[in-house]
């Protein structure tokens, strides 16, 4: 089961909060996703703890990966046959709206 989504805010803070939301949405649709919630959350984390703090950009953040799993058994009770976890930030120019 493969997700992808992205946010954009005006701090890290709040960049971090949207991630968290945004896979809420994705564990919801795909309740498997609660087993690399953890995994997730902290490779999203990281790339948006390394952007520099400007009070003038936004914080754009893409995140996607997928699980898979090898048995038609229920994903909760089987062991992951694969996974992936990708995660990029950067500071994009703010709106004037």
């Amino acid at each position: 089961m493969s997700y992808s989504f992205n946010v954009r805010a005006a701090n890290k803070a709040d960049a971090i909060a949207a991630v968290e939301v945004e896979f809420d949405k994705v564990v919801a649709g795909q309740p498997v996703h609660a087993r690399d919630r953890a995994a997730v959350l902290a490779n999203a984390y990281a790339v948006i703890d390394l952007l520099g703090d400007d009070d003038t950009k936004d914080i754009s953040v893409t995140c996607g990966g997928y699980v898979s799993w090898q048995t038609a058994e229920p994903p909760e009770s089987v062991p992951l046959s694969s996974a992936s976890i990708t995660a990029s930030a950067g500071t994009i120019s703010r709106d004037a709206n």
